[in-house]
This record gives structure tokens, sequence and C-alpha cells, in this order.
């Protein structure tokens, strides 16, 4: 991290129905497209919701309980054992919910020199990072994003973009039941493994003690996202 002042504010959340963190992240945007506040880093919890991002295939619906009985472009959510939210960020289905701590950074990318490509990297290795802690060994797969452990997928990345003002974000499984992830095909993977930290180490955790050591991360990390401005010369 760059020796500059931290400018940006972590918030721990708890456990929160998707919606109105939905409407809280809306919020935050509103405001930072009219003023220049603080970026933001949301973490939380959620009950159980499945999302998907606004595109025509709804295939990833179809979980392995339904294959072959949706048709592609049918929204085919009524097999769901929870709510379906359709929402502003790329990729297919993915499930939230007890057990799993949600990321949503709020950070305006015209600070970060508009490079999406270089944002997701960045989540990806907050998230390797922390694993790390952990003495979990996680890595990138080609072509796909997310952070996987050997072939295990055990966090989910799908963001929003409004005038270069991210939301949305990540999804880490610590702990709890993954069966919810059967009703559908992750992130539109066919035969995806999902895992989670409790699962890879056979030890207990809790999404609050996972939250607080990612607060200390982002907090940390954030100066490599930032564009660094080269001081001008003064002519004397």
């Amino acid at each position: 991290m760059n020796a500059a002042v931290v400018d940006l504010g972590v918030r721990c959340l708890g456990r929160m129905e998707f919606q109105h963190a939905l409407a809280l992240q809306e919020e935050i945007v509103l405001k930072k497209r009219d003023d220049s506040s603080l970026d933001q880093f949301l973490l939380l919890e959620h009950e159980p919701v499945y999302t998907i991002g606004r595109t025509p295939d709804r295939s990833s619906l179809s979980g392995r309980r339904t294959a072959g009985r949706i048709h592609r472009g049918e929204l085919g959510a009524a097999h769901l054992p929870h709510p379906l939210f359709v929402i502003n960020r790329g990729g297919q289905a993915t499930y939230h919910g007890p057990g799993q701590l949600m990321g949503y950074p709020i950070i305006d990318l015209r600070r970060c020199g508009q490079d999406l490509h270089k944002y997701l990297r960045w989540l990806e290795q907050l998230l390797i990072k922390l694993l790390a802690e952990y003495g979990i060994t996680a890595a990138r797969r080609e072509s796909l994003t997310g952070v996987w452990v050997g072939d295990r997928k055990i966090a989910s990345i799908g963001v929003g973009v409004r005038h270069w003002i991210t939301m949305h974000g990540f999804a880490l499984n610590v702990c709890g039941d993954l069966s919810p992830f059967n009703h559908i095909v992750p992130c539109g993977i066919n035969n995806i493994a999902m895992t989670s930290m409790e699962k890879e180490t056979g030890a207990a955790f809790s999404v609050p003690r996972v939250a607080t050591s990612m607060e200390k991360l982002v907090l940390n990390q954030i100066g490599d996202l930032r564009v660094i401005r080269e001081t001008e010369p003064i002519n004397v």
C-alpha cells in the first residue's frame, strides 16, 4: 500500500435483507454522483436469496433437479426455495445466505484510472490474501471471474458500475449450508463444486470474525487501487 491517507469508510452491517442492502447501495451511489463523498465498503450477511444479472440468458436458474425443463429466455424461478432478484450486475445466477460474507465496495473508479479490469483483479486479490491469512491457498482461474481452491469455487464476484461508481461486489462462502446452490447452475458454470472456508479447513468460522479481518485488509490494500498522481514540477 502507498503512504497516502486512507480515504475509504468500511461499514460492518451484520445481517440484512437483500432488498435493504440494495436500497442502501443505490442511495450511496446516487449521492456520490452529486458530490465527492467518501468511498465506502459495506460488509454484511444476507437472509437467503438468489440473484441474477440483467442477461437474456436465464439458463443458470435451472438447477440439477430441473435441468432441461427451463428454456432459454424463461425466468424459471418457481422451483427456487428463496426469492430471486434481477439486478444490475454482470453474471449469471448465484445464491446468498447465512454463512456468506458479502462485500459491497462503492468506489469511484474515476480516481482509480477508470479501469474495470484492474478493479476486478483487485477484488480477487483481496479475497486470495484474506484466505491466505486463514491458511487457505486460493487462486484465480483463467477466463473465470472469482476465487477458487483447486477446482472448487469459494468466492463469487459480480459488479455493477454507474458513471464509474461501483456497486455489488463479492460473496465469500465462510460457513454453513451450501445446498441452496444445487437449485441453480452457479455463475452459469456446469458441474461446479462450491466450497467454503469451513469445508476446506474443518475449522469453525463466523462471518463477523472474517468481516473484521477483511476490514483491516481492505484498508491496507485500497492504495493499490488508487491512481497515484505524479507531483507536477514547480517552476521557480
